[in-house]
């Protein structure tokens, strides 16, 4: 076996990989990022209420995207459902409604993602750091 054939079976051994992980029933390291996420900002307010962001952002390198987008994939929605059922379990409420969007960006290496946070525009987010103190 050459080099360069050695070399093209295993970018595509970890190509398969990451895309069972992504493309699977539901996409676990995404799941578990965004709970992370919604996790680290959770505000406490002054009535025991737990807020957190309402608007996550998921960045997909270009190749996972794609392959998503040609399979009709709904990864968009189960993350959101995902999202909502661990909210309902922490106790969570959001600042404003929930929204996962999910989008390509050719800034993400090495076919991973990228996830944030933050609170929807039509939401204050002064008003939401408020709620904590």
């Amino acid at each position: 076996m050459s080099a360069l054939s050695a070399l093209e079976e295993a970018v595509e051994k970890r190509w398969e990989a990451l895309w069972a992980r992504v493309a699977g029933r539901e996409p676990v390291e995404l799941v578990d990022a965004l709970h992370r996420e919604c996790d680290r900002h959770a505000v406490v307010c002054r009535a025991g209420r737990v807020m957190v962001p309402n608007a996550y952002d998921v960045e997909l390198a270009d190749e996972v995207y794609e392959q998503l987008a040609r399979r009709g994939s709904r990864v968009g929605q189960a993350l959101t459902d995902s999202l909502a059922r661990h909210a309902t379990r922490h106790g969570y409420a959001w600042a404003g409604p929930l929204a996962v969007h999910v989008r390509r960006s050719g800034d993400v290496p090495d076919g991973r993602y990228r996830v944030t946070s933050s609170v929807m525009p039509h939401v204050s987010a002064e008003g939401f750091q408020r709620a904590g103190r």
